[in-house]
C-alpha cells in the first residue's frame, strides 16, 4: 500500500467513527464525546473513560487505546485486522466502545 493509499483509507477510518459517535449521540442516551487533533480521536464517555484511536502513519497502522488493551490494525486490502489477534478494527471498536458505555454501540466502516 502506498502512502497515499494508507493517508486515503485511514482518514476515512477516522470519519467513519467520528460519523458514529454523531449517529451514536443523536440514537442513545450514551452521551459520549469525540475529539479530534490531527490524526487521533479521543472518546470520552460519561464515566471518565476513553478509547482513544491514533494513526501510526511510518507504520501504515491504526492504533487503539482501551481499558483491555492496545490494539494495531493493519489494512489487508478489505479491512483494518489486529495484528495479534485478527480482529477487525470496528468490531472491536464497536465492543470495546459497548464495555465503557455500559450500552450496546455499533461502530461501521461505513
Amino acid at each position: 500500500m502506498t502512502d497515499l493509499e494508507y493517508l486515503d483509507r485511514a482518514e476515512s477510518a477516522l470519519a467513519a467513527i467520528e460519523q458514529a459517535c454523531d449517529r451514536i449521540n443523536d440514537a442513545t442516551d450514551a452521551d459520549i464525546d469525540n475529539q479530534r487533533v490531527g490524526g487521533m480521536i479521543t472518546i470520552t464517555f460519561p464515566n471518565a473513560s476513553q478509547l482513544i484511536v491514533n494513526l501510526q502513519a511510518p507504520l501504515k497502522e491504526i492504533w487503539l487505546a482501551a481499558r483491555s488493551g492496545g490494539y494495531h490494525y493493519r489494512h489487508d486490502g478489505a479491512a483494518w485486522v489486529d495484528t495479534k489477534t485478527g480482529r477487525e478494527l470496528f468490531s472491536q471498536f464497536s465492543e470495546e466502545a459497548s464495555t465503557q458505555a455500559g450500552l450496546s454501540l455499533e461502530f461501521t466502516a461505513d
